[in-house]
């Protein structure tokens, strides 16, 4: 009997791919395919999952004509710690992401209206809050109660900044403090929580919104799951920490798919804010 020799297939001849063509649903696992994903806001087609998204993509999707007036767009973090590699990350960081560190704030308007608007960006080390970030969370703050305009702050973080210590965080008083001078002179602030919110942020101002939205989904609290388990040696229930369960507990006030969101927060500053 004759073989025919088999012929070993280089990597020219195999079929080639682009990078990043589809991508993986983190809560259902469906695979799909990205230009799809992004015609629909990125957001899950089977089962709603909503993926992370920039902070300049929010601007676009909620801001008026995505007019946006950035304050302090240059405050860089320092090094207090000389923490090992820290300078690095920062440089590598505000390279990939074209910004100075994981929060942005400044003057706009949606559906006509006035208002501070402030958002995290996950992509910048995972949203961690360091000075920088709470310091400009608190201008933020600040400004709207200067300007007497309504704040929305959109978070997305894995919590206070490590590499800064206790510097990360006393932004958890500062920023709750900023807020309650807000709050005194009864002007509004809705706090948007987005995948995922979680430990020093959403133990300070993510959770103190006057109204508080969140995405589908989202991760939500101040450790995770995970670790909870761990801790407590039991398993929690179903969906624990996530968008829906924490409506159903009244730690959120609506759960809003970011197709609605703007119009949500139109309808939502027409009714609270009277403005001029």
């Amino acid at each position: 009997m004759w073989f025919k020799k088999k012929i070993e297939a280089t990597p020219a001849d195999k079929l080639q791919l682009p990078d990043g063509l589809w991508a993986k649903c983190e809560a259902c696992g469906e695979i799909l395919y990205r230009k799809e994903l992004e015609k629909n806001l990125w957001i899950c087609l089977k089962c709603q999952f909503h993926f992370r998204i920039s902070s300049r993509d929010y601007i676009n999707l909620l801001l008026d004509d995505a007019r946006f007036e950035e304050l302090d767009a240059n405050i860089e973090a320092q090094d207090p710690l000389e923490f090992p590699n820290y300078k690095k990350k920062l440089r590598d960081a505000q390279q990939k992401m074209q910004m100075k560190d994981a929060v942005v704030y400044g003057l706009t308007s949606i559906g006509g209206i006035p208002l501070v608007f402030t958002a995290m960006d996950f992509g910048f080390m995972g949203g961690s809050m360091g000075s920088v970030v709470g310091e400009k969370v608190a201008r933020a703050i600040r400004l709207a109660c200067d300007k007497e305009l309504p704040l929305i702050i959109l978070s997305a973080s894995g919590g206070a900044r490590m590499q800064e210590g206790i510097l990360s965080l006393m932004q958890l008083a500062k920023t709750s403090a900023e807020l309650a001078l807000l709050h005194n002179k009864k002007i509004p602030y809705i706090s948007i929580l987005t995948h995922p919110t979680t430990a020093g942020v959403m133990a300070s101002y993510a959770s103190l919104g006057d109204i508080i939205i969140a995405e589908p989904g989202a991760l939500l609290g101040f450790t995770g799951p995970r670790v909870i388990e761990q801790t407590i040696g039991g398993k929690l229930p179903p969906g624990f920490q996530r968008s829906e369960f924490m409506l159903d507990h009244g730690q959120v006030d609506i759960v809003v798919s970011r197709k609605e969101l703007r119009n949500t927060l139109i309808r939502i500053l027409k009714l609270i804010w009277k403005h001029g």
